[in-house]
């Protein structure tokens, strides 16, 4: 397993500790705590990206756990964040459950033409509307973590910029998953 590999499973890892301390409430700031490791989490998709592609160390493992730990970071947060009152306040309004149902739905409808590409011997990299897509749902996340430490409230400065940020990854994933079964449609004949 080489070094970029290596980064993604950490950031498989980091999920649990990342739930853990964002429902922990008897720790001091722990949506801050919850925003920093999902910061480092989502930074080491960045860094493994760059390792595999600048040395020449992309495998088909890294493929194909890189777009897993992505989806399955980014969809823990959302959920919980989705579920869970927030000082007396939810984190996503009701608006923001129909983003998060988007983005969700396109992560398993993607995933699921992954699984036919697969069993057709092709293996899909994320492209970079993917990357882009991933990085705007990232800041979103970080910055609603950061609103429910610093600014609690639905109608706060942070939770709006965290909101419009979900509102444009929910665009760009649309955009994205598009273009990915458009690029691949041989995958489906």
């Amino acid at each position: 397993m080489n070094l970029p590999t290596k980064l993604t499973v950490l950031r498989i890892i980091m999920i649990p500790l990342f739930v853990a301390i964002y429902y922990v409430s008897a720790i001091p700031m722990n949506y801050l705590i919850a925003a920093i490791i999902f910061a480092l989490a989502a930074f080491t998709d960045f860094l493994d990206g760059y390792i595999a592609r600048k040395y020449d160390m992309v495998t088909d493992l890294g493929k194909f756990l890189d777009p897993i730990a992505d989806k399955v970071l980014v969809s823990s947060a959302l959920i919980i964040m989705l579920i869970t009152p927030v000082k007396g306040a939810d984190i996503l309004p009701y608006y923001g459950a129909i983003i998060v149902a988007v983005i969700l739905a396109r992560e398993l409808i993607v995933s699921g033409f992954r699984m036919v590409a697969a069993g057709k011997g092709v293996v899909l990299a994320a492209d970079k509307s993917g990357k882009i897509k991933t990085f705007s749902q990232d800041v979103a996340i970080i910055v609603l973590l950061l609103g429910a430490q610093f600014q609690p409230g639905l109608y706060t400065a942070t939770n709006i910029v965290g909101l419009s940020f979900l509102a444009l990854s929910a665009i760009l994933t649309v955009i994205s998953g598009a273009e990915c079964i458009i690029k691949n449609k041989g995958v489906l004949k």
